[in-house]
């Protein structure tokens, strides 16, 4: 259990962690958390920004981990495996959330997760035949777009909201775009195995 595989660990932790404060019913449990008025039409519940700053914090350590493992030779396999594992917890469990609760449009999660399985079985079946499949230009801006999407979508889309400017729904819709356009090019680029007799 190396330092990335550490720091891979506490993403999964942490994203537990939100997903406890977005769905715990405070309500119910008789906590009143304060809540903060911005210009008298948003109404801000801090639950959002609590598990806004824990999701940047756990984006970061989603960068870190692959950086160390990189440039300091500890990429393993555990960790290969962990980070995917950490990467889905953490992202597609807070856009089901999100949906859920009205934020986003239930499409957008239902996209991501269906793209997502269909581009880790095309990678499991080049890495069967033994081919590494790197990482796309398409596909880490699909996910550059959709981490600062769902931050500000935690964030209350502050401070674009306050002009009505719906920043946090487009760079959403620009990560559904990337996700298919990353898609196709996973497909053509390695369909040769998938056809393979």
């Amino acid at each position: 259990m190396n330092l990335p595989n550490k720091l891979t660990l506490s993403r999964i932790i942490l994203s537990f962690i939100i997903i406890f404060i977005l769905l715990f019913p405070i309500d119910a449990a008789g906590i009143e958390l304060p809540k903060l008025f911005i210009d008298e039409a948003i109404v801000i519940d801090l639950r959002y920004i609590i598990a806004g700053i824990l999701f940047i914090v756990a984006s970061i350590t989603d960068f870190l981990d692959g950086k160390i493992a990189r440039k300091y030779n500890l990429v393993t396999d555990l960790g290969k495996m962990l980070d995917s594992i950490a990467d889905k917890i953490l992202v597609n469990s807070v856009l089901i959330i999100l949906a859920s609760s009205g934020f986003i449009s239930p499409i957008i999660p239902v996209l991501i997760i269906v793209r997502d399985g269909i581009v880790n079985s095309i990678k499991m079946v080049a890495g069967s035949k033994g081919d590494v499949v790197a990482a796309i230009y398409t596909g880490k801006i699909k996910t550059a777009c959709l981490m600062i999407g769902i931050v500000l979508t935690l964030f209350y889309n502050l401070p674009f909201e306050i002009w009505n400017i719906k920043v946090s729904d487009a760079l959403l819709i620009m990560a559904c775009v990337f996700a298919i356009i990353s898609g196709v090019e996973y497909y053509n680029k390695y369909k040769k195995y998938i056809f393979e007799k």
